[in-house]
């Protein structure tokens, strides 16, 4: 990006910044932030439904390299995904079961 003034000198701006990458996806950020708002709302809030959402769309930001495919990861992150979705999955039918009186 080029900023030109009065005096038609060019002034390079924001050339090194186009270079500059994360070293952590802001996904595990989301993740990890989603995870902690949920066990708050689980155990400190008791509000079971609101934690499952916000578990739930935890879920939606992969943690792990968002560009291998499913079937080339490691059998660990399968493990972690399947297990966080079981979890979500059972403390559903656990906030649908406080509420169903």
């Amino acid at each position: 990006m080029f900023i030109i003034l009065q005096n038609k000198d060019p002034i390079i701006i924001f050339d090194k910044l186009i270079y500059l990458t994360m070293k952590t996806p802001f996904n595990k950020f989301l993740y990890i932030g989603f995870m902690l708002l949920g066990s708050y709302q689980a155990f400190f809030s008791k509000d079971y439904m609101q934690a499952v959402a916000s578990l739930g769309i935890a879920l939606a930001f992969d943690p792990f390299n968002t560009e291998q495919k499913w079937n080339e990861r490691p059998k660990w992150q399968k493990a972690v995904l399947i297990i966080h979705l079981a979890l979500v999955a059972a403390m559903f039918a656990f906030g649908i079961g406080l509420n169903d009186k």
